[in-house]
C-alpha cells in the first residue's frame, strides 16, 4: 500500500470501479494533454509510468495521470493540502466533470484529508492529524458516522501512550474510507477478496521542468511516434519507459 497519497478524481461514470476494471490501460494522449493543461507554466515530459501502488503520492517535480472513460485520476503534490478548500480553481474542475474528489494522506504524519465538489460546487472537506483538526467544512456524510462514533479507533503501537485529545479514528484510514465510499476501492488494504487494489490501476507519468529547461523528448513529432508504436500510439512508447511496480 502507498505510504503517501495525494490524488484528485474527476468522475462522470456511475460505477468508477467497473470502468477501471474494464479498461486496464489509460489513454496516454489524454493524460499528456491534461498534464500540460494543469501545468501551464512548466514543460511537461512523459516519464516512467506504473500504478497507483507506486505513484499515488509523487514528488513535486512529477505528476501521474490515468484517463479512463468517465474516470480520471491525477496524482500531484498540489492535492496534499492541509486545507483542501484552498485547492486551486484550475484543479477543482478542469474537465467539467460531475464529481471531483480529493483524497490525501501521509502515514508518517498520521495526517489524512478528503474533499468533495459537485459540478465545481464545494460540498465537504476534512483534514486532520491524530490530535488536530485542520479543516472541517460542509455537512458530514452518513458514511462518516461510524468513524466519529469510535468504531474504527486508532491502533497504537506497543508502549505508545494515547494523547487525551486524540481523535476517535485514524485520519489516513478516514481518508481511505472516503475513497472507498466515492470510488469503490481502498489504497490501504482490501475490504473484500475481489476488491480492486492500487496495483491494478495504471497511470501515465510526467516530469515537470521550468519552461525552456526540459530535455529533448524525441526528434520525431507525435504522429511519427504513434506510427512507430502501432495503433496504441503514445501508450506503446510509454510502456517502453515503464517502471516495474
Amino acid at each position: 500500500m502507498p505510504s503517501t497519497v495525494s490524488s484528485l478524481w474527476y468522475i462522470d461514470a456511475p460505477d468508477p470501479v467497473a470502468v477501471l476494471r474494464d479498461h486496464p490501460g489509460p489513454d496516454p494522449e489524454a493524460a499528456w494533454a491534461l498534464a500540460r493543461q494543469l501545468n501551464p507554466e512548466r514543460d511537461v515530459v512523459p516519464a516512467a509510468s506504473g500504478t497507483l501502488k507506486v505513484w499515488a503520492g509523487p514528488d513535486p517535480e512529477s505528476i501521474y495521470i490515468g484517463c479512463y472513460p468517465g474516470v480520471t485520476v491525477v496524482c500531484s503534490t498540489q492535492a496534499a493540502l492541509p486545507k483542501p478548500t484552498t485547492l486551486p480553481e484550475l484543479l477543482v474542475r478542469p474537465l467539467a466533470s460531475e464529481h471531483t474528489y480529493l483524497i490525501a494522506y501521509d502515514l508518517s504524519l498520521g495526517w489524512g484529508a478528503f474533499a468533495q465538489w459537485e459540478r465545481g460546487e464545494f460540498r465537504r472537506s476534512f483534514s486532520s492529524t491524530r490530535v488536530n483538526i485542520l479543516e472541517d467544512q460542509g455537512l458530514p456524510r452518513v458514511w462518516e458516522r461510524p468513524h466519529w462514533a469510535g468504531e474504527y479507533p486508532i491502533e497504537l503501537e506497543p508502549g505508545e501512550m494515547a494523547d487525551p485529545q486524540m481523535l476517535p479514528f485514524d485520519p489516513p484510514d478516514f481518508a481511505d474510507a472516503a475513497n472507498q465510499e466515492w470510488l469503490g476501492f481502498r489504497y490501504r488494504g482490501k475490504f473484500s477478496e475481489d476488491a480492486l487494489t492500487p496495483d491494478q490501476i495504471a497511470v501515465c507519468g510526467f516530469s515537470l521542468f521550468p519552461k525552456g529547461q526540459a530535455p529533448a523528448l524525441d526528434a520525431a513529432p507525435a504522429p511519427a511516434l504513434a506510427e512507430r508504436n502501432g495503433k496504441r500510439g503514445l501508450l506503446g512508447w510509454l510502456r517502453g519507459r515503464d517502471r516495474v511496480s
